[in-house]
């Protein structure tokens, strides 16, 4: 007989996931009786493994063949901890640890993982189960004239809105990213009916600041909107019209590096006082030069990219601090937020201090980390990351979620490991973070989630990837696998994240292939769009699905359930990725496809869905 503790069922553990500063936990371990236990203790370590605290175990009760051990205990300081159980039988001692997802085993095996974070953290109910719809500037659409003075060369401008983008090196060997659309704030503001009307609550925007790049993460100006996207007044206008749509703005914040043509770095010298040319540059501690001036430390080797010294004063001053700073400014302008690009590349120290400033000009504003791991135990750069135990990130990109969907409904997996990876996130992360977590299934650094789902082979050379087009029945069946990997989207907690095209069947591979612009012709009488217009709907509508407990289970074979549930109101997503399979209904079906009746049950086809309640 094993003995039996799993930290996800609340029969041996209360509450639920991660801890806060001396808040009471319950926790119970289930030893077979002809153990003879005589002791038992739950041992705690710190991050680094090193002794933090025991708790003895008293027994507590026993049914059939069982003893139950059980302890309250409170950690009162803030800070990532590990356990495991050691036990004394009449001849014996031993230490018990974690197997997979829910099994123990005996002197071998991992460590249960348990944060404690800092009383009174909270983040902005408002964000909880909202739709986010993330949008390339660039790419979504254009309005009105540009006027393009001050705009960094060389750049060119495509004529023809539904070309590819740009993807061939240049005579250099180099592809500059210097070809742009024309896509500007007038003409998302243009748009905001549209997304009003698709149920979107959240718009992310990358980078809008001024740049060199049509992708704009290599900043050349914080404090200026790039004049191919228009001007701080066009910016001001649709955030004052985005609100009035009651959708929040949030912006990219790109401050693990500048771009090398920029005012701070200024390598073309066109500022004038950048670091590169100016010895005596009031930027130049800005950067690390190991030889001055040309030999300095860029973001993963790209010399365009040079990295900047988060940890000096005058830099945080500029970003955070200062009065006129970039958080103040842009906040000011209307923005609701931010979404630190590479937060693995960010000091703990500047993400908290970021943190703080946003929030005292803004309470409710919203700070994202992209992080592509598991965010909870994340070593970066050989340190343990703090995004939670010490209350840093609001939210942060949830790339494991997007990767157990995604190879669910590819069948990579029948399921069991996405239930265990969505528990296992939900238990690692505070609840408040896993409430307004970003879910996408697409992101600008992504091959688009059609593409991926086709049950074609891609394409191998950037020649064919860069107009391949799926055939009709390939295409079928990738939507009908997009939706449902967007129905567990949608009912997981966090918010749902769109990306601009997707709703509409836009394929695309890698970057730049993933960046197309949006295609407006097919945005009428499109059923995809039909179809996330409803699922929009089924989630703004339902606070279980947007504030609600989380529960996920497999039933037989690639069938998977998330149950979500507040108070009286319980909403539950059946999605089959296998062949036809039953399924028991104890609610009214809101939301259904492939949903059958054959000799007197409910079966779900494959890449079939229901949403009940």
């Amino acid at each position: 007989m094993r003995i039996l503790y799993n930290s996800k069922d609340t029969n041996f553990k209360t509450p639920f996931g991660t801890l806060t500063e001396g808040q009471k936990c319950s926790i119970s371990i289930h030893i077979p009786a002809s153990c003879q236990s005589v002791r038992v203790r739950l041992v705690f370590l710190r991050e680094d493994h090193g002794h933090y605290a025991d708790f003895e175990m008293k027994k507590s009760g026993a049914y059939d063949a069982y003893e139950i051990f059980s302890c309250d205990f409170a950690l009162n300081e803030n800070d990532l901890y590990f356990y495991y159980f050691h036990i004394t039988t009449k001849n014996e001692a031993f230490s018990l640890y974690r197997q997979g997802f829910d099994m123990t085993n005996m002197e071998a095996g991992e460590l249960w993982q348990l944060s404690v974070i800092p009383e009174g953290f909270t983040v902005p109910r408002e964000y909880a189960g909202a739709v986010m719809y993330q949008i390339f500037p660039d790419r979504f659409n254009k309005s009105g004239a540009l006027d393009l003075a001050g705009k960094l060369e060389p750049y060119w401008m495509h004529e023809n809105w539904n070309d590819i983008p740009c993807y061939l090196p240049d005579e250099s060997g180099e592809v500059r990213n210097c070809d742009f659309f024309g896509g500007n704030l007038r003409g998302i503001a243009e748009k905001l009916g549209y997304l009003s009307a698709l149920g979107v609550g959240v718009i992310y925007l990358n980078p809008i600041f001024k740049a060199y790049s049509n992708h704009r993460y290599d900043t050349a100006d914080y404090l200026k909107i790039d004049e191919a996207l228009g001007t701080e007044d066009d910016f001001k206008c649709f955030c004052e019209e985005a609100h009035a749509h009651g959708i929040k703005v949030i912006l990219d914040g790109v401050f693990s590096h500048t771009g090398s043509n920029s005012r701070y770095f200024d390598i073309e010298n066109i500022f004038g006082g950048g670091a590169y040319h100016d010895p005596a540059s009031k930027y130049r501690v800005w950067f690390d030069f190991k030889h001055y001036p040309d030999d300095y430390t860029s973001w993963w080797g790209i010399e365009t990219l040079p990295c900047t010294n988060e940890n000096e004063k005058s830099f945080r001053d500029f970003i955070i601090n200062s009065e006129n700073g970039v958080i103040s400014h842009w906040i000011r302008a209307g923005a609701d937020g931010f979404r630190l690009d590479v937060a693995d590349e960010l000091p703990d120290s500047f993400i908290m201090e970021f943190r703080t400033k946003l929030k005292q000009i803004k309470p409710d504003a919203i700070l994202i980390g992209e992080v592509w791991e598991d965010a909870s135990n994340k070593i970066s750069y050989d340190k343990r990351r703090r995004y939670f135990t010490d209350g840093e990130l609001d939210s942060v990109m949830n790339y494991p979620w997007r990767s157990a969907i995604v190879d669910f409904v590819t069948g990579a997996d029948d399921g069991t490991r996405f239930v265990q990876t969505v528990m296992e996130i939900a238990e690692n992360y505070p609840t408040e973070v896993v409430s307004v977590l970003m879910n996408m299934l697409s992101t600008h650094d992504t091959v688009r989630i059609l593409s991926l789902l086709s049950p074609e082979n891609a394409p191998y050379t950037k020649n064919e990837r860069a107009s391949y087009r799926m055939g009709e029945q390939a295409k079928k069946e990738a939507i009908s696998k997009l939706m449902a990997a967007s129905v567990l989207q949608f009912a997981l907690p966090g918010m749902p994240c769109i990306y601009y095209g997707d709703e509409i069947g836009t394929e695309g591979f890698e970057d730049p292939f993933c960046r197309s612009a949006f295609d407006w012709s097919r945005a009428e009488n499109n059923d995809l769009l039909d179809f996330f217009t409803s699922l929009c709907s089924v989630r703004n509508n339902r606070d279980a699905l947007k504030y609600g407990y989380l529960r996920a289970q497999k039933y037989g074979d690639s069938l998977v359930c998330i149950e979500r549930g507040i108070g009286e109101s319980i909403c539950r997503a059946y999605v089959n990725a296998g062949e036809d399979s039953a399924v028991s209904i104890k609610g009214r079906v809101i939301l259904s496809r492939g949903l059958i009746m054959c000799e007197g049950e409910y079966r779900l086809k494959k890449y079939g869905f229901l949403i009940e309640e």
